[in-house]
């Protein structure tokens, strides 16, 4: 791979995690207004986005030869609809979380993302596990059950966020489509129920998208969240999976500090000890790909 595209690949991966993790600042801003109608501005702005981008990109032919692809393929057509599903719920679950100040919940949720991702692995595409993703499920869970056990309650917004997010992933894998052109038909398929719901919070008179300066959020939201998005798929395509593993965890390391920080949330011993966990499994897991990555890149040249 040529050195300075990974340099670059680098800093774009790195950049749309920075993003993704001081994320919850800029849903803060619209504190006063319900989750709901944040999710579904997000969601609409954030195709009209997408459509003018994939005009200037010069992408639009290929997102219409895509769309019939999909339209007579059942299999892709329901794995977008899924996707679209589950990206939404992921949305809109993170909005309700920052503002209702449970952003430390949703860190957790995304150091938790690519563990349930090993699961859905083995129980729905019936990958095999190694011993140490074993071992880091396994310390995962540990981290959950002590937060549960000592705070009464279970951290339902982490392994919601998690899980979403994971079978968003999922779902992703069997669309196939490039990056520009998934966020479009992701959006383009909810789009329409969540401006029927604006128009109906609108007609009741209980929008917030007039107040202040809610409507250039609501429509900035838009590209808040598109812009981390297509960073990443220009990062993904320069440097090495591995590579992009151990970046991720920028975003949710940003969270917990902006959450710790900025908004004062608690994090106690419990907190500490039960993240002391998943950040080892996170690492046992990070450690184990890079090793059996170098392996199979070994096999490789053995062969040749």
């Amino acid at each position: 791979m040529n050195r300075q595209k990974e340099k670059e690949g680098i800093v774009y991966g790195a950049l749309s995690y920075v993003m993704w993790g001081f994320i919850p600042i800029y849903w803060k801003l619209l504190d006063g207004v319900g989750a709901g109608e944040i999710l579904a501005h997000r969601i609409v702005w954030s195709f009209v986005f997408m459509v003018a981008l994939l005009f200037s990109i010069r992408q639009w032919n290929g997102f219409l030869q895509y769309l019939k692809e999909i339209i007579h393929n059942k299999k892709k057509f329901w794995s977008l609809f899924a996707a679209s599903v589950f990206v939404s719920a992921n949305w809109g679950i993170f909005i309700w979380a920052v503002n209702a100040g449970r952003i430390l919940d949703t860190s957790l949720g995304y150091y938790i993302n690519p563990l349930v991702s090993i699961v859905l692995g083995v129980t729905v595409l019936k990958e095999k596990l190694s011993k140490a993703q074993v071992v880091s499920v396994f310390l995962a869970a540990l981290g959950v059950i002590i937060l549960t056990v000592y705070l009464g309650s279970f951290p339902w917004i982490s392994i919601a966020l998690a899980l979403t997010f994971g079978m968003y992933g999922l779902a992703k894998k069997l669309i196939n489509a490039e990056a520009a052109i998934g966020l479009t038909l992701e959006t383009m398929m909810v789009a329409p129920f969540a401006l029927i719901y604006c128009l109906y919070v609108f007609v009741k008179g209980d929008s917030g998208f007039f107040t202040g300066s809610n409507a250039w959020l609501m429509m900035g939201g838009g590209i808040a969240t598109a812009l981390p998005l297509l960073l990443f798929a220009m990062g993904a395509k320069r440097v090495p999976l591995s590579m992009m593993g151990f970046l991720q965890y920028i975003a949710p390391t940003i969270s917990l500090l902006v959450g710790v920080w900025m908004y004062h949330e608690a994090f106690t011993k419990i907190h500490l000890v039960a993240f002391i966990f998943i950040w080892s499994a996170l690492l046992l897991y990070s450690f184990s790909q890079v090793k059996f990555k170098s392996r199979n890149e070994h096999r490789i040249q053995k062969g040749a």
